[in-house]
């Protein structure tokens, strides 16, 4: 009875049969020494699905996916070995090749947005809008399949933290960056 509850898809994340095998050769493999590893790969990727899906927090995570701790470890080793960069690639080019095209895109279309973020911990000064806040960058390929996505504190807050531009400590004191020090003259 547990296998075949296993085999069925309790939520609209799980991955399904085909998903699995694509990504399933990508996972790391087991070590030679030390204890059998007794997670399972697949529920840690759905675990992970489901969080991105429902925006619930670690510690709300359903018990059929494990210990919230081990599926969190689990995230932070395959984020540091950058598999969900490889996943993404992989499916992106799988996608391109069903759709009739070369695998890896020639031409892609850039575009950014500024957002109001006054309260945000981390936000810089937009000059072109007159925007305090966050701005986004993204880079789809002309199908608009997305190939990259980036979130960006803004122009003037990486200025801000670079001492060796000579008007470095204005556009900090305007933004109230506490950390921030006048040079002596």
């Amino acid at each position: 009875m547990a296998q075949i509850a296993k085999k069925t898809k309790r939520y609209p994340s799980d991955l399904t049969d085909e998903e699995w095998e694509r990504f399933a050769p990508l996972m790391p493999k087991p070590g030679r020494r030390g204890r059998p590893r007794e997670v399972d790969f697949r529920e840690v990727v759905n675990a992970l699905r489901y969080l991105v899906r429902s925006g619930c927090g670690w510690r709300m995570l359903p018990i059929h996916f494990g210990p919230w701790q081990t599926v969190y470890g689990w995230f932070r080793e395959l984020a540091r070995r950058f598999l969900f960069q490889t996943i993404h690639d992989v499916a992106l080019m799988l996608d391109r090749e069903r759709a009739g095209r070369e695998a890896s895109p020639t031409a892609g279309v850039i575009d950014s947005q500024s957002i109001k973020a006054p309260q945000a911990e981390t936000r810089g000064y937009d000059a072109g809008k007159k925007i305090v806040g966050r701005k986004r960058h993204i880079v789809v390929d002309t199908d608009g399949r997305l190939l990259m996505g980036q979130p960006d504190a803004g122009r003037y807050l990486r200025q801000c933290r670079r001492s060796g531009d000579p008007g470095w400590y204005p556009q900090a004191l305007a933004l109230g960056e506490a950390s921030v020090r006048r040079r002596r003259l």
